[in-house]
């Protein structure tokens, strides 16, 4: 059986695209960012939680704050990515059901009025979420690089807050010269799927 998606769309989103290492310096728009933002929200999480925030790193002074604390492989190409995103979990995601829930807005306090219950739901969605938003940074036509090589108790204190916890780190743009590794091995169909 063969997918309903394109052959071509298949390959820039998932066989041909990889994590890259370099990049051009074209500059990533904010138009573009918003189009892969609202491609993306759309992705299914449970009871439409939507815990991922992005904290895009534009400026040099970010850049420059964040550069320490990326790991020392890590450095040079988060140093020349046009755009850097800091993808994070808010652990008070729960406000927000009331809006995002309505057919039963009392979910905020039934299931998430517990931290711990709150911080489980979060990393999960937040987590499920950013690989929607890199399909989409892929979808733009761009190169993503998520990485988790960072210190995130670092970045949480210089970027974020004790409400949000970092997942990734995600350099974004087009990829420059010698941009890829060679693709790595896949594991195959039976290696993964079981059915009972």
């Amino acid at each position: 059986m063969s997918l309903a998606l394109d052959p071509a769309a298949q390959d820039l989103l998932f066989r041909e695209a990889r994590t890259a290492n370099t990049f051009t310096d074209e500059p990533v728009t904010e138009e573009q960012v918003q189009a892969i933002y609202d491609l993306v929200k759309y992705g299914p999480t449970a009871f439409n939680q939507s815990p991922l925030r992005v904290t895009l790193v534009r400026s040099t002074e970010a850049r420059e704050r964040l550069i320490p604390h990326m790991a020392e492989g890590n450095r040079l190409k988060t140093a020349s990515a046009p755009l850097v995103a800091i993808l994070s979990a808010d652990n008070e995601f729960h406000e927000e059901l009331p809006a995002l829930f309505p057919h039963f807005p009392q979910a905020k306090d039934v299931f998430f009025a517990e931290r711990p219950a709150r911080e489980q739901a979060a990393l999960v969605n937040a987590t499920l979420q950013a690989g929607y938003f890199i399909v989409g940074v892929r979808a733009a036509g761009l190169a993503a690089g998520p990485m988790t090589g960072f210190d995130f108790a670092g970045v949480q204190k210089e970027f974020l807050d004790d409400d949000h916890t970092p997942l990734m780190i995600v350099n974004i743009g087009k990829p420059g010269d010698d941009a890829w590794f060679p693709r790595s091995p896949r594991l195959a169909y039976e290696d993964v799927v079981t059915t009972i």
